[in-house]
């Protein structure tokens, strides 16, 4: 799978840029601050929806409009597929597929595949779980776009619940009525959470072996890595696992996520319940809930430790990257068919690399059917991955890359015109 051709219309810096992009390697050159991330940025957004630098999508329109729109062409095989986001800052995001009519935009999630490595893929090694959370639910979303749904019925009652919780601690004290609406809003809780924890175990699971090897390929292999998933209901109500997992004795962390997944899942729903209820008191006292896969969290093991906390700045960066690749690599082995490739996009990440992880890197990533590489200075850049550059601009391009309109209805326009380059959302 390539992108053959991408065009923004008041996203981030570019008030317009349509640019034709190759198969293989093609490296966006310029200085800091002109905007080759935010084109990067454009295609990720494209894939899964969301931005690797930022949690909202507001920053993402320019300062000067109201809306955003991302127009993408792609190519997988003999078959094209024309994509289009607009992002609103006001109203719901729209999508339209191949011209047809506005859609939710989830509906277009998961028609391109990318894999993004970026500077801020550390946080995946040091940062919060929420940063973890997020990569496991981006993965299961390429994997399986319909799957977008479990994290937006999830989310959706968990707002109501707190909103709950929140009204009854806002009163000082909880009425009948107040526990009985509880009640339900625990049953719909447990089942959409349920859900999508099962999914999320599935994947940790997929995943691990991809990490040890993809860990080993960029370092010596004299550590063992592992992915753990800690859930908020193992973690405090491991004994009613164990009780449930028919191997018996659950008390560490993997065997109680083991448990966790081997559960049907009526059985792990009536864990859910179970665990809301134990904790009812506390999430009164605080007004917010308190289990559920908004709280869990992806534990990196490096060795005998945790790799947050205990790993070298190398060795975070090897951890961070392993789990990129073993992202490309699950999507190679679930998707065989021609063109099934993902496109690799590697924003700005040589620079902070050793001479050793950027060339084992490089030599991993360069037979993908396409890489993009953004860099401040092409010497940046490995042996290996020396295709075709563009020079990214205030605003645009340089030179190349205009092509026919990928297909939704809009003229192109020139190159680019001046967007007002935003220092604070562009590298």
């Amino acid at each position: 799978m390539y992108v053959e051709h991408l065009s923004l219309t008041g996203f981030r810096s570019y008030a317009q840029l349509d640019i034709a992009i190759e198969p293989g390697i093609t490296v966006f050159v310029g200085p800091n601050g002109v905007g080759k991330t935010n084109i990067v940025e454009a295609i990720g957004y494209l894939a899964t929806l969301s931005s690797h630098r930022v949690s909202t999508d507001r920053p993402l329109i320019a300062l000067d409009a109201d809306r955003a729109i991302i127009r993408g062409r792609f190519v997988r095989g003999e078959q094209r597929t024309s994509v289009e986001v607009e992002i609103n800052a006001e109203t719901a995001n729209r999508a339209r597929i191949n011209r047809a009519n506005p859609v939710r935009a989830r509906d277009a999630a998961g028609i391109l595949k990318t894999v993004l490595f970026a500077p801020e893929d550390l946080s995946l090694v040091k940062g919060d779980p929420s940063a973890r959370r997020r990569y496991l639910d981006d993965v299961m979303v390429s994997l399986l776009p319909h799957q977008s749904a479990l994290r937006a019925d999830y989310e959706r009652v968990l707002k109501q619940r707190n909103a709950l919780l929140k009204s009854a601690r806002a009163a000082g004290r909880f009425s009948t009525a107040h526990d009985a609406t509880l009640d339900v809003w625990d049953q719909h809780l447990a089942e959409a959470g349920a859900r999508l924890l099962s999914a999320r175990l599935v994947l940790v699971d997929q995943l691990r072996p991809h990490v040890q090897r993809a860990y080993e390929e960029l370092t010596d292999g004299s550590k063992e890595v592992d992915t753990l998933y800690a859930s908020s209901i193992s973690s405090s109500d491991v004994d009613m696992v164990a009780a449930i997992d028919d191997a018996g004795g659950a008390t560490a962390r993997g065997d109680a996520a083991r448990a966790l997944r081997e559960l049907p899942l009526p059985d792990l729903t009536e864990l859910f319940v179970a665990s809301l209820l134990r904790h009812r008191k506390k999430e009164l006292e605080r007004g917010i809930s308190l289990v559920g896969p908004h709280r869990d969290d992806l534990t990196l093991q490096l060795g005998q430790v945790q790799a947050k906390g205990y790993a070298s700045h190398g060795e975070t960066w090897s951890m961070a990257l392993a789990l990129r690749l073993a992202t490309h690599y699950l999507l190679l082995e679930e998707d065989r068919t021609p063109g099934g490739d993902p496109v690799l996009i590697l924003d700005d990440v040589f620079a902070e690399l050793d001479t050793q992880r950027r060339n084992r890197l490089a030599a991993i990533v360069a037979p993908a059917e396409q890489v993009l590489v953004t860099a401040a200075v092409g010497d940046d850049i490995p042996q290996a991955l020396l295709g075709r550059q563009i020079r990214v601009v205030p605003g645009g391009i340089a030179d190349g890359g205009t092509s026919p309109d990928c297909g939704s209805g809009h003229e192109p326009g020139p190159q680019a015109s001046e967007g007002g380059d935003r220092g604070d959302s562009s590298v």
